[in-house]
């Protein structure tokens, strides 16, 4: 046995469990794919200022749990925590915003990594889908991606989520509330670091997860209360292009979400089946981050779907996916004829879409047949001396134990014919 095992926190996905991630990662990039998001994928790391700048100084993320490191070069690396920022540096850099009509729709999947306190549903490594509207400031993209994503989530058969929704301003009324969340913190029982904080970005304070701080908060004034015209009306039109595509969500006036980034429309998605980490996705409008990077105002919307949550959402509701079979048909050869012969007809199999395994290693008739059955395999084709002679290979149906011999021509046509 080894003598190593996966770092603290990560976890390896292995069969047949593994089939339930690529279930839930299709059927999240699935609807995105439909409504003209095209595929980006990003390096695991980048520049550490990449982060700083775009996720927020402040944030936890960025203080605690981002993984940064020196390369021999010197450069200043981090494996990337989120997503959004990766994506739009890469649009920025390869002028995506110049090429066509904007928004540049990209959706992407992939690992993300932040150093905390591992514990079901929060890991050290962790798999999200993500969508990103660039380039456009406009309420239907908003709702376009809450729908979608609600979309996605009923397609895998989850119920019990339920989706949060605020607005947390723009630059012309976010100061003015900044300032008077300030001096209501700054009245607060709250330690030297959660005080630095509250200065350098009080938002931050809203998200604060300890209950010494959450039960100081019970009158902390309300963004909604200082939205501007605005984006009042815009957080409007979202809801009602929300609520007249039949998607059902909660107005949370204390929803902050965790990085510095978000503007206006911000949202989560919540299951109450998976304890203190509830969270299985999230995200919101995000229209000053890319000159926050160095690049031009260019107004945008995205999210992240946790693939490790949603799959424990399932879970909690008991919802079984139905997954394709690995293995349709299990050839078992029996003698070095039948090898040859029946390891051609397996690759003719596969060349026409049927997904065929083959009895390796040179088994004996039982262990080959066990082998065939755990495979998971509806037919078995059986081949011998004297089926070799004659033409013909043994179908045998797993199901039903019904064995009968077929023309080795013919085989191909009545495997596809039973298998539809």
């Amino acid at each position: 046995m080894s003598t190593f095992k996966a770092p603290k926190g990560t976890y390896d996905l292995l069969p047949p469990e593994s089939a339930k991630y690529l279930a839930v990662r299709e059927a999240i990039a699935a609807p995105l794919r439909g409504s003209g998001y095209g595929y980006i994928e990003t390096p695991g790391f980048e520049n550490v200022e990449l982060f700083a700048r775009g996720v927020g100084e402040s944030t936890d993320i960025v203080t605690k749990e981002m993984y940064a490191f020196e390369t021999k070069g010197g450069d200043r690396l981090a494996l990337r925590p989120e997503g959004t920022a990766s994506v739009l540096r890469a649009a920025l850099e390869a002028n995506l915003h110049k090429a066509g009509n904007l928004p540049v729709k990209l959706w992407y999947s992939g690992s993300y990594y932040r150093y905390e306190r591992p514990q079901k549903g929060r890991y050290r490594h962790f798999s999200q889908v993500g969508a990103e509207a660039i380039g456009a400031e406009d309420p239907a993209l908003d709702a376009e991606l809450i729908i979608l994503a609600d979309q996605a989530y009923r397609s895998l058969g989850l119920q019990n989520f339920r989706i949060l929704l605020n607005s947390l301003g723009d630059k012309e009324c976010r100061p003015v509330y900044r300032e008077a969340l300030q001096n209501f913190l700054r009245g607060l029982d709250l330690d030297e670091d959660t005080l630095r904080r509250a200065e350098i970005n009080p938002l931050r304070v809203l998200d604060d997860k300890r209950e010494s701080v959450q039960k100081q908060l019970g009158d902390a004034p309300l963004l909604r209360d200082y939205l501007c015209d605005a984006c009042k009306a815009y957080h409007e039109e979202v809801r009602e292009l929300v609520t007249a595509a039949g998607v059902v969500f909660e107005d949370d006036p204390k929803l902050v979400r965790g990085l510095d980034y978000y503007t206006r429309t911000t949202f989560e998605f919540v299951h109450d089946g998976l304890g203190s980490q509830s969270a299985v996705g999230g995200g919101g409008r995000y229209d000053g981050l890319s000159e926050m990077i160095g690049g031009p105002a260019l107004p945008s919307v995205g999210w992240a779907l946790g693939v490790d949550r949603t799959v424990l959402a399932l879970e909690a509701e008991g919802v079984e996916l139905e997954l394709p079979a690995t293995t349709s048909v299990f050839a078992v050869p029996l003698g070095d004829e039948a090898r040859r012969v029946l390891f051609a007809k397996v690759t003719e199999l596969r060349k026409n879409g049927v997904a065929a395994d083959f009895a390796y290693g040179g088994k004996g008739l039982k262990a080959a047949m066990k082998a065939a059955n755990r495979s998971g395999a509806r037919y078995a084709l059986i081949l011998g001396e004297r089926d070799i002679e004659q033409g013909v290979v043994q179908l045998k149906d797993l199901e039903s134990g019904e064995q009968a011999a077929v023309g080795m021509n013919e085989i191909v046509a009545e495997l596809e014919s039973r298998l539809g």
